[in-house]
């Protein structure tokens, strides 16, 4: 038996690392490129420490226990089995879990306060607009403030304040670039916000986070973050020589499938809110599928839309950053 652990302990030791040491490049979430992630990575560092220091000594003190008291003949070691309470020791293994429980609520609702989605970046910049709809299996991203649109496509310009719309055609989705800031839930019939900055030129990963079906895995996009300078150079080439999206084009678009990278130099007008709104009935009413009631259009922010006589209101869900 003792032949046999001393053998499985090396081995599940090694297995381990190499498992780890494929997965080295992939956590990307603890190397933000932009103020929310660096805010979520300090409080996932803080959670971890804090962890530890409950998880550490009890692991430690487990495999010194089953050492000291392993199955031997010359085991000398002190043994009382009739001991069953120390008031000393039952407030320190009390106390210690409940002052960091303490710790790390307050830290969390701190943290939870400061990095609500919907709240704008401080900064000396305006903010870009940049409207997300999640669609089956592709992402559809348009500029209303430029007047263009890509799929599977981002970029932005450094130092600057983007705020993302964010919805879905039909099925939730979960719209995430790890290394910017935390994942916020696309929804049918609803327009979410999620304000994000990246502070260097770089090119990051994007992608749904949620299971939607056959192509999810596909469900991946670039963003790429670039000088000001860059990102107008890129807007008016994209303006020059891409098509235009049209109304045919976005339903031919929308059909399930996977789909390469896409540029266009125009979409029709309101796009983005003919899309949230796509369940609304024409008396205002709501089809059974949204749930809605009729009024603006809203984000978190209280934004109006102004985009035809029947419009909804955005029932928003309360979703904290991942």
């Amino acid at each position: 038996m003792r032949k046999t652990i001393r053998f499985l302990v090396p081995m599940m030791l090694m297995l381990i690392a190499v498992m780890l040491s494929g997965c080295s490049d992939k956590y990307i979430v603890l190397d933000p490129k932009g103020p929310i992630g660096e805010s979520q990575k300090d409080l996932i560092w803080i959670t971890v420490w804090l962890c530890a220091i409950i998880l550490v000594p009890v692991l430690i003190l487990t495999a010194v226990i089953v050492w000291k008291y392993r199955d031997r003949k010359d085991n000398k070691s002190a043994y009382q089995p009739n001991w069953e309470h120390s008031t000393k020791l039952e407030t320190i293994w009390w106390a210690i879990p409940i002052v960091i429980i303490a710790i790390l609520a307050t830290v969390t609702i701190k943290y939870t306060y400061d990095l609500e989605p919907s709240k704008p970046l401080e900064s000396a910049k305006q903010p870009i607009t940049i409207e997300a709809t999640s669609l089956d299996w592709k992402w559809l991203f348009t500029y209303p403030q430029e007047g263009i649109s890509t799929v599977n496509y981002v970029q932005i310009p450094e130092d600057t304040p983007i705020r993302f719309r964010v919805t879905a055609d039909q099925a939730m989705n979960s719209f995430w670039i790890p290394q910017l800031g935390g994942q916020i839930y696309a929804m049918s019939g609803m327009a979410m916000t999620l304000y994000l900055q990246a502070d260097e030129v770089g090119d990051f990963f994007g992608t749904g986070a949620n299971f939607t079906g056959e192509q999810f895995a596909k469900m991946t996009f670039d963003v790429k973050s670039t000088s000001e300078a860059d990102y107008k150079t890129w807007v008016d080439s994209v303006k020059s020589s891409a098509p235009e999206l049209t109304e045919e084009g976005f339903q031919q678009l929308k059909q399930p499938g996977s789909s390469d990278k896409q540029s266009f130099s125009a979409f029709p007008k309101g796009l983005f809110d003919q899309v949230v709104m796509q369940y609304v009935g024409p008396n205002g009413a709501d089809a059974p599928h949204s749930g809605q009631k009729s009024g603006p259009v809203k984000d978190e922010e209280g934004g109006g839309h102004d985009t035809s006589s029947t419009e909804v209101e955005g029932q928003l869900l309360p979703v904290m950053n991942h």
